[in-house]
């Protein structure tokens, strides 16, 4: 494929909707070549809306909410292809770029129900869920997709995330010096990036809740979307018993791999361990010292000698929450990826434009040592132009 120059064409485009809901962002993505370790650039990045209605019935599924039925659950899947559909149209217009000119997408979907193995369910058909019909989307853009990246790995007894330590890695990781990559996203997650000659393998796991958490107490005190700045979390002051009293939670001492999603972190799980007589500040200031505390904890027992925590996602406009997440790791330097050119607000949606591109090339997307699968596994299904 070439583009209007005559070129060959390295554009990808990567649509996600993460756990929280709170939009679906869109990477079109220029590659400098086919190989593996090719340079990636992010040509242009926007986040859209969800229609409001639909993200409410959205979040309520994705914490374990029911499915009414087969054909709501039919319609939803539809809809959020539609809406993913137009996405990558406005994308594609405010970049000036023809769909003709991107050789795949690579959707992610909205996750509603993941249940990987080892959950705290009944663990003898562990699957994950993620919605957003690839058919439609390849049908409406015209662009070859692939999509239902995570559902392999899980079949191959992993736990379908995280996926994307690898462009992590690819994009990040330094010779000289110990690295982490924290995304705060609804869920966080940590990238473990040993120097390449360490010999040791790039590692990553879910560490517990972020923002979904944060943004569900914030709107129902509050009535916003997000705590901006964290400014309601800073009028608060953390409640030292309650903050114990998540942590005492099971799933954080399990060792990786290990994911997690809303249906694990919720308010209603949240909620159980108030006593009655809290103000909502100070709940809302322990939500985000219980993110700073599991991050840090982790990353004390997975990586101790880290030297610079390169952090991504939505949280990274939280001020507060990077503050006490640094305080808790004395010794580590605290930044944006920005620092280092790749924009915090699409590593997600960039990665699963190099996921597609993976797939495409007939190469293994997962890292068995991230995921726990039996070994590689080329992710997704394609659906042709």
């Amino acid at each position: 494929m070439t583009d209007d120059s005559g070129q060959t064409s390295g554009l990808y485009l990567g649509l996600i909707s993460g756990t929280s809901a709170d939009g679906i962002d869109a990477a079109l993505v220029r590659f400098a070549s086919d190989d593996a370790h090719a340079r990636c650039e992010l040509v242009h990045g926007h986040t859209y809306r969800w229609d409001d209605a639909l993200r409410t019935r959205l979040v309520a599924l994705g914490q374990g909410g029911d499915c009414r039925s087969l054909d709501e659950l039919g319609t939803l899947d539809v809809r959020i292809a539609e809406a993913f559909v137009d996405a990558a149209a406005q994308l594609l217009a405010a970049a000036g770029v023809a769909a003709t000119q991107v050789r795949a997408l690579g959707s992610h979907g909205q996750t509603v129900r993941h249940r990987p193995a080892g959950a705290a369910f009944d663990g003898r058909w562990p699957f994950t869920l993620q919605l957003g019909d690839g058919n439609l989307i390849a049908e409406r853009t015209g662009i070859a997709t692939v999509a239902d990246f995570r559902r392999r790995d899980v079949a191959a007894g992993g736990h379908g995330a995280p996926l994307l330590p690898a462009l992590h890695a690819a994009l990040l990781r330094a010779p000289d010096e110990r690295r982490a990559v924290l995304n705060l996203g609804g869920i966080a997650n940590l990238t473990l990036l040993p120097p390449p000659d360490s010999n040791l393998p790039v590692r990553g796991f879910d560490t517990g809740p972020a923002n979904a958490l944060l943004d569900a107490w914030c709107e129902r005190h509050q009535g916003t979307a997000f705590d901006a700045g964290g400014a309601f979390a800073a009028s608060g002051r953390v409640d030292d018993a309650l903050l114990a009293r998540w942590l005492a939670e099971p799933w954080f001492a399990l060792p990786p791999p290990k994911s997690s999603g809303r249906e694990q972190f919720h308010l209603d799980w949240a909620t159980a361990q108030l006593r009655g007589d809290e103000r909502a500040q100070d709940v809302q200031a322990s939500l985000l010292e219980l993110t700073a505390a599991s991050v840090a904890a982790a990353l004390r027992a997975h990586q101790p000698d880290t030297q610079r925590l390169l952090v991504c996602g939505g949280g990274v406009h939280n001020p507060l929450l990077l503050q006490r997440i640094a305080a808790r790791l004395p010794g580590v330097q605290v930044e944006s990826t920005a620092v280092h050119g790749v924009d915090p607000d699409f590593v997600e949606a960039m990665g699963f434009a190099w996921l597609a591109r993976e797939t495409l090339a007939g190469r293994p997307g997962n890292l068995p040592e991230v995921t726990g699968a039996r070994g590689p596994r080329i992710l997704g299904a394609l659906y042709p132009a």
